[in-house]
């Protein structure tokens, strides 16, 4: 850990993630809270970034700043670099000294020319299995991020898979319950039109799916409709 940070400092900064998370933060803000962290928890890391995978493309969710934000930028375009490797390699990207010779020279002579910084490691994320995006710290700094910053950074990095897992596990809840919901309200807009006009189950549920078709409207919606009419008709 950073030498200015004891184990109970430490603490409170995952602390304070793990409340984001099992809070039910915004994405956003946990994204944001995480790349914070960095500059907390990595020794020698001034500034930090989180990539996603989007299909077959990246996109930066987040950054401690402008620095970051262009780094990823510049790894997006050119394709290559520490960051996006890390997604598709085993072990995490480390590049101590950007001004030497490097792995990655075409990022290396963007960085350079564009950026203060110097140093750079990138970590992969990973959702059940999948290989979801990166966690990327930085240093203006030759040599800057060291093995002893690697190790703190991969502590990081494990940490933030739990974050997106719990996020996926979060979203994956909500399709299912508004999957329930809509199940349930389909299932009383067809009660109700077979009462309403002597009609089989199947029947009630053809003439919900061909008014469906014919307004280009969800079937859930039409449902709701169904239902909330009824309902007034009783009110009335």
């Amino acid at each position: 850990m950073p030498e200015q940070m004891g184990e109970r400092e430490v603490g409170q900064v995952f602390a304070g993630l793990s409340t984001l998370i099992y809070g039910r933060a915004e994405p956003e803000a946990i994204y944001q809270s995480v790349v914070d962290a960095a500059t907390q928890l990595v020794a020698g890391c001034e500034h930090a970034s989180l990539m996603l995978r989007r299909g077959r493309s990246y996109e930066s969710v987040a950054s401690t700043d402008e620095i970051a934000r262009r780094i990823d930028q510049i790894e997006i375009e050119v394709g290559e670099g520490p960051c996006v490797d890390a997604i598709e390699e085993e072990a995490y990207q480390h590049d101590a000294d950007l001004t030497t010779a490097s792995p990655w020279p075409t990022f290396r002579e963007r960085i350079l020319a564009e950026t203060p910084v110097r140093s750079a490691i990138g970590y992969r994320l990973l959702v059940a299995g999948a290989k979801v995006g990166a966690l990327n710290i930085f240093s203006e700094q030759p040599g800057g991020l060291s093995t002893d910053s690697a190790d703190q950074g991969a502590v990081l990095a494990a940490f933030a898979s739990v974050a997106l897992m719990a996020l996926a596990a979060r979203d994956d809840a909500e399709s299912l319950r508004k999957g329930l919901e809509s199940n349930r309200e389909i299932g009383k807009a067809v009660g109700l039109l077979m009462a309403a006009h002597k009609v089989s189950a199947e029947q009630a549920f053809d003439i919900l799916r061909r008014t469906s078709q014919d307004l280009n409207v969800k079937l859930a919606s039409v449902a709701t409709e169904v239902i909330e009419g009824q309902e007034t008709q009783y009110d009335a």
